[in-house]
């Protein structure tokens, strides 16, 4: 989980970036991505109080109050914080006190009136508090980085899993049940597994969610998935050929991908232009006339959202900052030969790059 103090100093730079600044001496925060960010308040997704609200108050001095209603999950209990007021709303002896999604306003405004939740849209500040955090958020501090590792080793778990089990003859639901019980146990808990589970055949197809589809023999399976922690999710890929014997029109595709990784990651570091890096990705299938045949970004950023900036992609104007997490993920979908996607994440660093992920990029 994240870091008390690293969350009180998040929000006091908050503050120190915002220009005008409020009026009063408080903002009122309600996205659960900011409440996570900022007091490590993370809902178990997996848990009947998710999707209800939760209210933060950040005063300039860094201080936070949070108020919730009684039925939130546990996880909510390590959130990082000077005061707590938590309002009763379902004893399960009473009917509950009014809507639920309603169920703190009338602790966080008594008065009933004049009510302003500044990240929220429709308020004047709104605009300038999202954009300022989500600028914060590019530069990851160092507990978001050790959440980070632990939703790539479940991540890594799951991709092992895959290229140990996936055969001919079971489904793409059959692979993702199989992947999402190797996460959870990896983890430790039950997770949020989603991505793409599917088999491509070509561009009609670049992936998608697990269907009944049963693979055969040949079948080009992608494999693209995320495992959210605590809010924080890597995003990793591999496209295995099913039966384990590729042929050489996609063994080129595999060769070609993963040159085209080896010439954006030559670009990784700090103030390259993220158009640089995409183009290097691209020029290695331009050059080797399947330019055509790679239709999406070459990579993007990883945080608490995905995809999130900077975004890698053809008509970029961002540029890479020591702190980012990032993917490259090229990928190629030849009509008559399949579909393949690989990818790895970066943390970017003032001279190049660390890597995150550690797993398998193979055909078989």
């Amino acid at each position: 989980m994240l870091n008390a103090e690293l969350c009180r100093k998040r929000r006091e730079r908050l503050w120190s970036l915002l220009d005008p600044l409020p009026e009063s001496d408080y903002l009122l925060l309600s996205d659960p991505i900011h409440l996570t960010y900022l007091a490590n308040f993370w809902v178990d997704p997996i848990a009947l109080g998710a999707g209800f609200p939760a209210f933060l108050l950040v005063r300039r001095d860094g201080h936070a109050k949070l108020i919730h209603e009684n039925r939130a999950p546990k996880s909510v209990e390590q959130a990082h914080v000077d005061e707590r007021r938590v309002i009763p709303w379902y004893d399960g002896q009473s009917p509950g006190n009014g809507a639920r999604q309603i169920g703190c306003l009338e602790a966080v405004n008594p008065a009933r009136d004049g009510l302003r939740i500044h990240d929220r849209p429709g308020d004047p500040l709104a605009r300038q508090v999202v954009s300022t955090i989500a600028q914060m958020r590019r530069r990851k501090d160092p507990d978001e980085l050790e959440v980070l590792h632990h939703s790539m080793r479940a991540i890594e778990a799951g991709q092992r899993w895959g290229l140990e089990n996936v055969r001919p003859g079971m489904t793409e639901l059959e692979v993702y049940a199989g992947v999402h019980a190797a996460c959870c146990n990896a983890v430790g808990m039950p997770a949020i597994v989603y991505g793409d589970f599917a088999v491509s055949p070509g561009p009609e197809r670049r992936g998608g969610g697990p269907t009944n589809r049963v693979l055969q023999s040949g079948d080009m399976f992608i494999l693209d998935f995320s495992v959210v922690v605590h809010g924080y999710r890597g995003d990793f890929t591999n496209t295995l050929v099913v039966g384990g014997k590729p042929n050489p029109d996609q063994q080129r595709l595999y060769d070609l991908c993963m040159q085209a990784m080896a010439a954006g990651e030559k670009e990784l570091r700090d103030g390259a232009a993220c158009l640089t890096v995409y183009q290097a990705v691209r020029d290695v299938f331009a050059n080797a006339g399947v330019g055509d045949a790679f239709p999406h970004h070459a990579g993007h950023g990883l945080g608490l959202t995905h995809p999130e900036a900077p975004f890698i992609v053809r008509h970029s104007n961002e540029t890479l900052q020591t702190g980012d997490v990032v993917t490259l993920e090229p990928g190629l979908y030849i009509a008559d030969v399949g579909g393949i996607r690989i990818e790895h994440n970066y943390l970017i660093t003032p001279t190049g790059y660390d890597r995150m992920s550690q797993h398998s990029i193979s055909l078989t």
